[in-house]
């Protein structure tokens, strides 16, 4: 079985500030296919995620996580199962505290 290393990416971070009715780019696109992502809610409203800037993909209420561990109990380097480098993570809502993070791991060499 072949060794592979994790890495911790870049978190990216939307404060409260920054965050309105319309979608706001949260940090850079991935630049690595990441395996496991977390999105906090750290302000005081629901926050509203989308991938594309257009659709309303994914809500995380006020105070809430969401984890994704796409590659749970999997031993090979599966590729095609992530969320793909160049990915954007975009968010709205109107709040008056806090902001949104969003924490990324990925395989060495991906």
């Amino acid at each position: 079985m072949a060794q592979q290393v994790v890495r911790v990416d870049i978190l990216r971070t939307l404060a409260f500030g920054s965050i309105s009715g319309t979608y706001a780019p949260v940090g850079s696109s991935f630049t690595h296919n990441m395996r496991l992502i977390r999105f906090q809610n750290t302000t005081d409203v629901g926050i509203t995620v989308s991938f594309d800037s257009v659709t309303d993909n994914l809500y995380l209420p006020s105070g809430t996580f969401l984890l994704f561990d796409v590659t749970t109990n999997r031993l090979e380097n599966l590729t095609t199962f992530c969320f793909a480098n160049g990915t954007q993570v975009y968010v709205k809502g109107s709040p008056t505290s806090g902001a949104f993070y969003v924490e990324c791991l990925y395989g060495q060499g991906d």
